[in-house]
């Protein structure tokens, strides 16, 4: 090759390197969604969900039925029917049940009420923050 040649290749792969500097990334790190045993799935997913379809009712000062959706601690105690989540056993929480439209047959309650249920895209994110031991933030 002559000096030509050579000086060319030099100066192309100066521009490439020069490029690639100068040039802004326009990659973006995927964040990893929360996983279902932290609070942050809680404060991100559920809680949302509990905040367009639930809190009317059993949130701040209303408490319908005796529950209270604010606290773990109101939850776990329930409303008049008692606990509303078992930590660790979604498809055994009497949420769940009434959320997929499937509560007992003496008293089906669906929630919420007057209303279609749940996508269940939603019901499995309860369903999942509850089988992770229903965490919440303190």
């Amino acid at each position: 090759m002559n000096r030509f040649a050579l000086s060319s290749f030099a100066l192309l792969g100066t521009l490439a390197a020069a490029a690639v500097l100068v040039t802004p990334s326009t990659h973006v790190a995927a964040q990893a969604a929360p996983a279902p045993n932290t609070p942050e799935f809680y404060t991100t997913k559920v809680k949302p969900i509990f905040d367009a379809n639930c809190a009317r009712c059993h949130s701040g000062m209303n408490h319908r039925g005796g529950l209270n959706i604010d606290t773990r601690a109101g939850l776990l105690k329930g409303g008049h029917d008692g606990a509303v989540i078992v930590p660790g056993d979604g498809k055994n929480s009497l949420l769940v049940k009434l959320i997929r439209h499937e509560g007992p047959a003496n008293d089906p309650m669906p929630m919420p009420p007057k209303r279609d249920k749940l996508s269940d895209a939603d019901i499995a994110t309860v369903t999942a923050w509850i089988d992770a031991g229903a965490i919440m933030p303190q």
